[in-house]
């Protein structure tokens, strides 16, 4: 099966043979999980997104379909087509799986109350009937800096766009991470019940620019896609027969109330793009030749290039193991 057009890459060094590259995934899954892990099988959560739904397949692939657990952890802002997508791939290839609905258990957290209030800081007559989204200005507009900003619609429809104070803005992110980390703590029940190891998702892009909540999805004892970058994802995904409709799927974050892409979020471009200059980054390529095949100005490509190494700093953070003092001076 090969993918669709519009995600066969056209930067050639991003091509894959997608055959080759399964095997030597899957050769390392099974290895891993014998010599280091220790454990007879994986538990992942499936949000209906191409990343879980490729670790869905390879997993299967690597371990057979009875060694892999699936959950779909919904929470009051999801998307119901997650969920349906989730349990196509869950019935593809034949993942015994289970609705963990962390609705609830957020709510009892204040995780929405928490959200709430320091949205209000920013529009004081927030509240039930409202959504929300946080988008960040592409820093190619800006001057290379992100700017973030609260997006949000009353319920006569209404659309709005507000500066957030520093204050808010991490208010916002610290009560909605608790949705990542309330859906890891579940995954780690599930896995230490069945002996399974817990299986990561992030690709090369998220992995590398720290697109992931610390103790929440960033946490995981076996990461087999983050070596890929986002267009790779879709080959070796198209390859392995994941459902059409999440290969056409935009990619989302489905966090927000309001639908919101990732790169209103986070990434500067889209990820085909991005993946090329970060293609061009790691690899000493001149920016003329990445804004050739980007349709980006050079100088914008180096934007970007200093985009990424704003958040790679960012990111040091979140791969730091904990800091332990073995009492040495």
């Amino acid at each position: 099966m090969t993918a669709p057009k519009s995600h066969t890459p056209t930067f050639a060094p991003l091509v894959l043979d997608p055959a080759a590259e399964v095997e030597r995934i899957t050769g390392w899954m099974r290895e891993r999980l014998r010599l280091d892990l220790r454990k007879r099988g994986l538990v992942l959560g499936l949000s209906g997104g191409i990343d879980s739904s490729l670790c869905a397949a390879l997993a299967v692939k690597a371990l057979g379909a009875k060694n892999v657990f699936a959950l779909f952890m919904p929470e009051n802002d999801s998307d119901p087509e997650s969920l349906r997508l989730g349990r196509s791939v869950a019935e593809t290839f034949g993942i015994e799986s289970i609705v963990e609905d962390i609705g609830p258990s957020l709510a009892a957290m204040g995780c929405y109350t928490r959200r709430d209030a320091f949205i209000r800081e920013a529009v004081p007559e927030y509240e039930a009937g409202w959504a929300s989204k946080i988008v960040f200005d592409n820093p190619m507009t800006t001057g290379g800096y992100n700017i973030s900003s609260l997006v949000v619609r009353a319920p006569d429809g209404e659309m709005r766009k507000v500066r957030l104070s520093a204050n808010a803005y991490l208010g916002i992110v610290a009560a909605t991470n608790m949705k990542q980390r309330t859906r890891k703590q579940l995954e780690y029940y599930h896995a230490d019940r069945l002996n399974f190891a817990v299986l990561g998702t992030p690709n090369r892009l998220e992995y590398d620019q720290g697109f992931f909540v610390k103790n929440g999805d960033g946490a995981a004892d076996i990461k087999p896609i983050a070596h890929l970058y986002k267009s790779q994802v879709f080959q070796l995904a198209a390859h392995l027969g994941v459902p059409a409709d999440i290969l056409s799927r935009p990619p989302t974050t489905d966090t927000y109330s309001l639908p919101q892409t990732q790169e209103e979020f986070y990434f500067a471009l889209p990820y085909d793009k991005m993946d090329i200059c970060l293609y061009g980054l790691e690899n000493a390529v001149p920016p003329a030749e990445i804004a050739a095949a980007t349709g980006l100005k050079a100088s914008d490509v180096e934007l970007v290039w200093t985009d990424i190494a704003a958040k790679r700093k960012v990111a040091r953070y979140l791969h730091c193991p904990p800091l332990v003092f073995d009492g040495a001076n």
